[in-house]
């Protein structure tokens, strides 16, 4: 069986329900739980949660995605601190054992001590700011994508445990111009192409995104 550890970092706070992230958690449950051979857990960073379990979720799983809305160019301030619980009580403890340098030659081989290694992870990350900010000359990002700009450090804390990334996909104009049934098609698409390069999924999906409906 693969193992899927799904985490839904779309906080309830302010103006923001969290709406989008956890129709998109719900959409990644359903998905994988149609198909055979998964595994299913699940984590919403807006409920209580056992850091310990947590530690034992990420051990277990073989892939961790990911949903994240993006406020003020980082992650909401309750996914932080989810991942600052969490990983340090995975300290020694499955997560990572140290930085991975030695005394004898401390300049060298720092972000090497995860204990997740063979693991993978997806992220998905939901803006207000339209994709056009990251993509055009003179815009606000100055040209520099998601991943090697706002969510950089994002991905080197999932390298320094070990995990190796899948591709990620990010929602623009998700605030004013959301459109949810386009944007869940699209997400299944990614899913479908990421996870047939992973495991054997090619199954296409089909009918009432709602119900993520597949079809042979």
């Amino acid at each position: 069986m693969t193992k899927i550890f799904i985490i839904n970092g779309g906080q309830k706070f302010g103006h923001s329900g969290g709406r989008f992230n956890e129709t998109l958690a719900n959409a990644t449950e359903k998905f994988f739980l149609q198909q055979e051979g998964f595994e299913v857990k699940t984590t919403n960073i807006n409920h209580d949660y056992d850091p310990k379990e947590e530690v034992e979720k990420y051990k277990w799983a073989d892939f961790v995605i990911y949903h994240t809305p993006v406020w003020w160019f980082q992650v909401p301030h309750g996914f932080k601190k989810y991942i600052d619980v969490v990983f340090t009580e995975g300290h020694n403890n499955g997560i990572y054992h140290s930085d991975g340098r030695s005394s004898s030659n401390p300049a060298i081989n720092y972000g090497t001590g995860g204990m997740l290694k063979g693991k993978k992870y997806m992220v998905t990350t939901s803006w207000n700011a339209p994709k056009e900010a990251f993509t055009l000359p003179g815009e606000f990002f100055q040209e520099t994508s998601v991943d090697n700009g706002p969510l950089f450090g994002f991905h080197r804390m999932n390298a320094f445990t070990g995990m190796t990334p899948l591709e990620s996909l990010h929602f623009h104009d998700v605030e004013k111009n959301a459109d949810i049934e386009r944007d869940i098609k699209l997400y299944i698409r990614h899913l479908e192409k990421e996870f047939s390069r992973q495991v054997n999924i090619t199954v296409p999906v089909c009918g009432n995104v709602n119900k993520l409906a597949v079809c042979s």
